[in-house]
C-alpha cells in the first residue's frame, strides 16, 4: 500500500484510476446520448436527462459533505465508485437486450447521480491532504485534465469501438476500467484531517454539520459572493451548452457530434495541461478566475454563429481551454481559505450553491430551443426576415446558436458585474489561509487507520 506521506504520487495514482472510470463509462454515455436523438429527435430529452443527472447532486450535497468530514473519505470513494459501476452494467444490460426506454436513462441518470454527489465531496476534500499547499492548483488542473482526456478519447474510441469489437466490447472495457479504479483506491493511503477535540455531550448531528458549511460561507462574503457569480455562470453555460448535441444533430451527423466533442475535449486537455506545468499564479488569482471565465463566453458567440462543424468546434475548444484556467484556480483559492476538516462540508456547500441554478436552466434549455428560439429563426419565423436571420441563417437548429451568443454575452456582462464588486476581487487579502505552509503541515494530520469514524 502507498504511504501516507504528501506529494502528488499518491494523488496520481487516484488519478489515473479515475480517469480509467470516466473514460469506461463515458463510452455507454455517448452511445445513449445518439440513442436518445434517435428516438425523439427533440432536444428536451437531452435537457431532461442533464437534469436527473445533476438534480440529486445539489439536495445531496449538504448531507454529502457532512458525511465526507465524518467518516473516512477513502471508503466513501470506495462504495460510490462501485454503486456507480452497478449502475453502468444495468444501463449496459439493458441497451443490449433492447429493453431500454428514455424513462429508464432518466432513472439511471439520477441514480448515479446520487452516488457522484458522495464521490464528488470525498475526492475534492481528499486532495488537500495528498498535496503541498504550493501543489493544489496544479492538482486540481489535473482532475479538469483528467474530465478533458475523457471527452477527448470517449467519442474517438466509441466510434471505433463500435464497428470492431461492438456494444460487447465495450460494456467489457467498461467493466475493467472499474475494477481499476476501485483497485488505485484499495492500494492508497489517503490521510484524514486531524479532528479537533470536543467535550461530552458537544457532538453534532447531521443537520448541525450541514449549517457549519453555510455559516462559515456567510461569514466570508467574498467566497460566497464568488458562488453566486458561479452560479449565474453555469446557468448560462448549461442552459447552451447541454444544446450541443443538438444542434450539432440539426445540420449533421452522429461523427460530426464525436469530432464537436473532441474538439471540446482538446480545449479543456490543452489548458488543463498548460495551468498543471503553470501551477497557477501566487497573487492575484481571482483576476485569473473572473478573465478567464470572461474569455471562455467568447467560445458560445463562436459556436453559435454558423451551422459548421468548423465554427462549433472552434467555439467549443475557446470554451473548454479557458474554463481550467478559472475552475483550477478557484479550487485552489477554496482549497487553502477552507480548514481541511471543514472541507467536505464547505465544498459541498459551495457545490450545492454554484450548481443551484443548473435544473431551472435544464428544464428552461428543451423548452426555449423546441418552442421558443428554433421557431424564431426557421423559414416564416419572427426573425427569419430581420437582421438577425441574415447574419446567423435560417433553418434547423439556428435557434440553438442564438441561445449560444446569448448565453455567451449574458455570461460577460456578470463577469463584469463580478469583478466590479470590492468583496470578491479581494478576497485573498480580505481571507487569511486556513491551509498552513508545507513545513508545519504534517503535524495536521494523522493516518486514515488512527482516526475512527464519528459517531
Amino acid at each position: 500500500m502507498l504511504t501516507a506521506k504528501k506529494g502528488m504520487r499518491t494523488f496520481f495514482t487516484i488519478w489515473l484510476g479515475q480517469l480509467a472510470s470516466m473514460i469506461g463509462s463515458g463510452l455507454i454515455g455517448f452511445a445513449l446520448a445518439v440513442w436518445i436523438f434517435q428516438q425523439t429527435g427533440q432536444a428536451t430529452p437531452f435537457a431532461l436527462t442533464a437534469l436527473f443527472s445533476t438534480l440529486p447532486r445539489i439536495i445531496l450535497s449538504p448531507v454529502a459533505g457532512a458525511v465526507t468530514d465524518r467518516w473516512n473519505r477513502k471508503k466513501i470513494m470506495l462504495v460510490s465508485d462501485s454503486l456507480s459501476g452497478l449502475i453502468t452494467l444495468a444501463t449496459a444490460f439493458l441497451l443490449l437486450t433492447g429493453q431500454m426506454q428514455v424513462w429508464m436513462v432518466y432513472l439511471f441518470s439520477f441514480m448515479g447521480s446520487i452516488f457522484a454527489s458522495f464521490q464528488y465531496p470525498a475526492y475534492a476534500a481528499s486532495i488537500v491532504m495528498l498535496v503541498d499547499k504550493d501543489q493544489l492548483t496544479r492538482a486540481n488542473s489535473m482532475v479538469q485534465m483528467g474530465e478533458a482526456i475523457e471527452a477527448i478519447l470517449t467519442p474517438l474510441l466509441a466510434g471505433a469501438l463500435f464497428s470492431v469489437i461492438g456494444m460487447r466490447g465495450i460494456i467489457l472495457i467498461d467493466v475493467v476500467t472499474y475494477f481499476i479504479a476501485i483497485l488505485t483506491l484499495i492500494l492508497v493511503t489517503i490521510p484524514q484531517p486531524k479532528k479537533k477535540e470536543v467535550s461530552v455531550g458537544e457532538s453534532l448531528s447531521i443537520r448541525e454539520d450541514i449549517s457549519i458549511g453555510w455559516r462559515y460561507l456567510l461569514e466570508r462574503r467574498g467566497l460566497l459572493g464568488l458562488l453566486f457569480y458561479f452560479a449565474g455562470v453555469n446557468f448560462l453555460s448549461n442552459i447552451s451548452g447541454v444544446m450541443v448535441g443538438p444542434l450539432v444533430l440539426s445540420f449533421s451527423s452522429a461523427a460530426s457530434m464525436g469530432v464537436a466533442q473532441t474538439f471540446m475535449g482538446l480545449g479543456m486537455l490543452s489548458g488543463s495541461f498548460l495551468m498543471s506545468l503553470w501551477g497557477g499564479p501566487k497573487t492575484h488569482k481571482i483576476r485569473l478566475v473572473i478573465g478567464a471565465i470572461s474569455l471562455a463566453s467568447l467560445g458560445f458567440i463562436v459556436a453559435g454563429l454558423r451551422p459548421s462543424l468548423v465554427s462549433v468546434s472552434a467555439g467549443l475548444f475557446i470554451l473548454l481551454f479557458f474554463i481550467p484556467f478559472g475552475g483550477g484556480t478557484s479550487s485552489a483559492v477554496f482549497a487553502a481559505k477552507v480548514a481541511p476538516e471543514l472541507q467536505g462540508r464547505v465544498f459541498a456547500t459551495r457545490s450545492m450553491v454554484s450548481q443551484s441554478m443548473m435544473p431551472l436552466a435544464f428544464l428552461l434549455s428543451g423548452i426555449l430551443a423546441d418552442r421558443v428560439f428554433n421557431p424564431l429563426l426557421v423559414e416564416g419565423g419572427s426573425l427569419a426576415s430581420t437582421f438577425v436571420g441574415h447574419w446567423l441563417g435560417v433553418g434547423p437548429g439556428r435557434g440553438i446558436g442564438l441561445m449560444m451568443i446569448c448565453s455567451g454575452v449574458l455570461a460577460l456582462v456578470i463577469s463584469a458585474i463580478a469583478y466590479l464588486n470590492p468583496r470578491i476581487r479581494h478576497l485573498e487579502e480580505e481571507i487569511p489561509d486556513a491551509v498552513p505552509d508545507p513545513a508545519a503541515e504534517d503535524q495536521a494530520v494523522v493516518s486514515e487507520n488512527a482516526v475512527p469514524a464519528a459517531e
